[in-house]
């Protein structure tokens, strides 16, 4: 008996009924990609999309067509179905389709994992420019330290260039995420994360945190803004010539837990303190690492011993 025109109207309509669901994603920030790293990712989005897609109108094809033909009828109402102990090909075919499947998604998503990890191939000839990033309750902040300057919950970086993110975090570990640049990475604390993008042309890019880290972290939103090579060189003139200095004060004051707006500062933390190598205790500078000297820490350790061996002598006594 073959399925009636009916069934296969059913399918088509539901094919029709997944493409408008696909098409009504495009507005979606992640497949609206706004450069070479997010392309690859939403370009995977959608060929994993059309990949399970398949499997849904197979799977809801064989469900239809088999209600239709073996449902029970007035002429077969005694009818028993022979024994069957094996089927050799649909065996081979239900076995092989799932392992199909699975190899057209894996083979794409290493090759885009590991693209990730690296300059995107079309700027291969061009050098990065490098902005480290800290999460912190409930902020982010931003240094420049080629260019020497530091900003609060926004990061300008010039259009058509790729840009070496160097994640890390004091406190909590937090999710950096720009949909319509790349796929969001974690940021942790005493460890660096490095998370390539590149913006295609100017424009402005909302990044946000993607992981809970406590009341305020969905205001952890920040302004990714591309420019042109010659605004961003105008704009890190104009802060190096307008921008108040940061202080060690000024950066406990910044780090302390709350919701702040935009900030830019001349100079940047790194000097006295990288969150990825060093312990951060705000407000007690002997007590922290600083880079790869850490005297500070050592002096304040030496202290320390010689404070506890006086006591020891003065209780001997």
């Amino acid at each position: 008996m073959k399925p009636k025109k009916g069934f296969w109207k059913l399918v088509g309509l539901l094919s029709a009924l997944s493409l408008v669901f696909l098409s009504g994603c495009s507005k979606l920030a992640v497949l609206n990609p706004q450069g070479p790293v997010a392309k690859t990712q939403s370009d995977l989005i959608i060929w994993s999309m059309w990949m399970m897609l398949i499997v849904v109108v197979v799977v809801f094809a064989i469900f239809i067509f088999v209600l239709v033909k073996y449902r029970e009828k007035p002429e077969n109402m005694d009818y028993e179905p022979p024994e069957q102990e094996g089927n050799l090909k649909m065996e081979v075919i239900w076995t092989a389709f799932p392992i199909i499947i699975l190899i057209l998604l894996a083979v794409p998503t290493v090759k885009a994992i590991y693209s990730a990890e690296e300059v995107p191939a079309e700027s291969k000839d061009k050098d990065p420019i490098v902005i480290h990033v800290t999460s912190a309750n409930w902020k982010w902040i931003f240094s420049y330290p080629e260019q020497n300057i530091e900003t609060v919950n926004y990061v300008n970086i010039p259009a058509d260039t790729p840009v070496k993110f160097e994640l890390t975090a004091q406190g909590p570990m937090n999710s950096f995420w720009v949909p319509e640049l790349g796929g969001q990475k974690y940021s942790m604390n005493n460890m660096s994360m490095p998370l390539y993008l590149e913006a295609d042309k100017p424009g402005s890019y909302m990044g946000r945190s993607a992981n809970f880290s406590g009341e305020h972290f969905t205001q952890m939103q920040f302004e990714v803004q591309a420019q042109t090579d010659k605004d961003f060189k105008e704009w890190v003139s104009d802060v190096k010539g307008t921008a108040g200095k940061l202080t060690e004060k000024k950066y406990d004051q910044i780090l302390s837990p709350g919701v702040v707006g935009r900030q830019t500062y001349n100079g940047t933390h790194l000097k006295w303190i990288d969150h990825a190598k060093d312990v951060y205790i705000p407000g007690k500078e002997l007590e922290r690492g600083t880079g790869h000297d850490h005297s500070k820490m050592k002096e304040a350790e030496k202290t320390s011993n010689e404070e506890m061996e006086n006591m020891d002598h003065s209780n001997h006594e």
